[in-house]
């Protein structure tokens, strides 16, 4: 743990304070709680000024969300924010405000964090990252410079004209962020297409009201000198597009952030200067602004560039949310963990890992399922079938690189509460550092949808060889008290 901050993946929130849906659910610091007791180690939250413009809220600009005193998420971060884990805490801010409130923000932050707080001398940029190990219980403020609040409020428009239309298909049933039926699919996109300024060479800038940055040139004088002090992760977008902002600065660090739609155009022609920008800066990576029912992206493609900020809607689920949840169970499920050599390293020549390339197996992993067992205990004994036994079979399979990604599914065994299914499957493995297992267990259901038995994932870099009893988790990721699989997992 005594890299800098930029070797490793962090456990990383989108919009943390939101219940539920991205338009009208409510803002609270419930999730922001739930979220730190979980490992999450960054914690997102939107600054506005409250209706009578004397103070400072959190909510989802330009929607119906109803909003919450920033002070209250402060605190609340404040309580819970090494329960869980020692690490740094980082809050990103997404700042929508005067320079008056920024000031009002920065008492706030000093009197709530005191000497929690960490900030570099003055307001300059760092010039390095420390370490997770030496920032062990310290808070960290991330946000963009100073901007003036007539160009946020104007983008905080654009994007809430963006927000009603997505809306009315939000009334229309959109729920909370249903279980993905192929892992890592995508919410159909609302209206049927994305913005037509979706180009990744202009950065995505009116595609939501995420990360409307500004450049650094544009920040007022007026700005609160002793809320840009304490900016200790300086983001921002530097003008002239993606080959500019990913340019490495000798002299100091800084964070960027993309949607999930920039980043996988980006990654077709710039991989390996995203790869060399993500070992020295930080890379953030959002949900697109159509994901109105906080459903979530692949996460891979962030991580095989070396992005340590894989945003996430922490309040949904489904089977993205369940690979997060796997990769960050590493580690001791600290928040942070080690990025791959591979993604570190720079060649003779200065060359650099190139995500196009298409590798050779590397390592094979097998694994056989030999039975379950807990259902009867922790499931209500008509939950699956109301006159008979359970019909179970269970999937297996690699969240990975594309070449690596793949589930396969044991039989289906009828009317069994310990069904021993006995059988053996094997994965080809090109990039085993990035690889995840996923396992589930469904009920068969003939006229219906299969019902949902349990699933985990787990990261392959700590993987024990040999007969292993491998607990079950619900929807959410809460842990069953008795389901489980017995497995045998091997890597040669």
């Amino acid at each position: 743990m005594n890299a800098p901050l930029s070797h490793y993946y962090i456990h990383t929130g989108h919009n943390s304070y939101l219940t539920g849906n991205q338009l009208s659910s409510d803002c609270s610091d419930v999730p922001i709680k739930e979220a730190l007791l979980r490992g999450v180690r960054v914690i997102e939250l939107d600054i506005w000024p409250n209706s009578k413009k004397d103070d400072v809220d959190v909510l989802h600009g330009g929607t119906l969300t109803a909003p919450v005193p920033l002070i209250k998420c402060f605190q609340c971060i404040k309580e819970h924010a090494f329960v869980k884990s020692e690490y740094p805490v980082v809050i990103t801010l997404e700042d929508h405000l005067t320079p008056d409130l920024q000031a009002k923000v920065a008492g706030m932050i000093t009197q709530t964090f005191g000497e929690v707080l960490f900030y570099p001398p003055g307001s300059e940029c760092l010039k390095d990252f420390p370490s997770p190990e030496s920032l062990k219980r310290r808070i960290i403020i991330s946000t963009k410079p100073p901007s003036e609040y007539l160009e946020a409020k104007a983008a905080a428009e654009k994007a809430a004209a963006k927000a009603a239309a997505a809306g009315n298909d939000l009334k229309r049933g959109a729920s909370l962020a249903p279980d993905e039926e192929a892992w890592g699919s995508e919410v159909p996109d609302q209206k049927g297409a994305v913005a037509e300024d979706d180009k990744v060479n202009e950065l995505d800038e009116n595609n939501s009201n995420e990360e409307e940055d500004v450049e650094e040139s544009k920040c007022p004088q007026n700005e609160a000198p002793e809320y840009k002090r304490l900016i200790a992760i300086h983001a921002g977008k530097p003008k002239g597009g993606l080959v500019e902002c990913l340019k490495v600065d000798p002299n100091k660090v800084r964070r960027l952030s993309l949607s999930e739609q920039q980043l996988e155009k980006a990654s077709v022609t710039y991989g390996k200067e995203i790869v060399r920008f993500t070992q020295r800066n930080i890379l953030r990576v959002y949900p697109k602004g159509i994901r109105v029912d906080s459903s979530n992206y692949n996460p891979m493609i962030g991580w095989s560039h070396g992005a340590q900020m894989v945003a996430f809607n922490m309040q949904g689920y489904g089977r993205s949310l369940w690979v997060m949840q796997g990769m960050f169970r590493a580690n001791g499920g600290c928040g942070y963990v080690k990025k791959p050599d591979f993604l570190l390293t720079t060649g003779p020549n200065n060359e650099v890992f190139d995500p196009q390339h298409k590798s050779s197996v590397k390592k094979t992993l097998k694994v056989k399922v030999y039975m379950g067992e807990g259902w009867y205990y922790d499931f209500k004994h008509t939950h699956f079938d109301a006159y008979s036994p359970p019909d179970f079979y269970a999937r297996v399979g690699i969240a990975g690189v594309a070449a690596d990604t793949q589930m396969k599914k044991t039989k289906t065994l009828e009317d069994d509460w310990i069904p021993a299914w006995d059988e053996s499957f094997e994965f080809p493995l090109t990039c085993p550092e990035l690889a995840v297992i996923r396992i589930e267990v469904h009920e068969y259901d003939m006229s219906e949808k299969d019902d949902f038995g349990g699933q985990t994932s787990l990261p392959l870099s700590e993987l024990k060889k040999g007969i292993r009893a491998v607990p079950l988790h619900d929807r959410k990721g809460e842990k069953y008290k008795s389901v489980k699989l017995l497995m045998h997992f091997d890597l040669v």
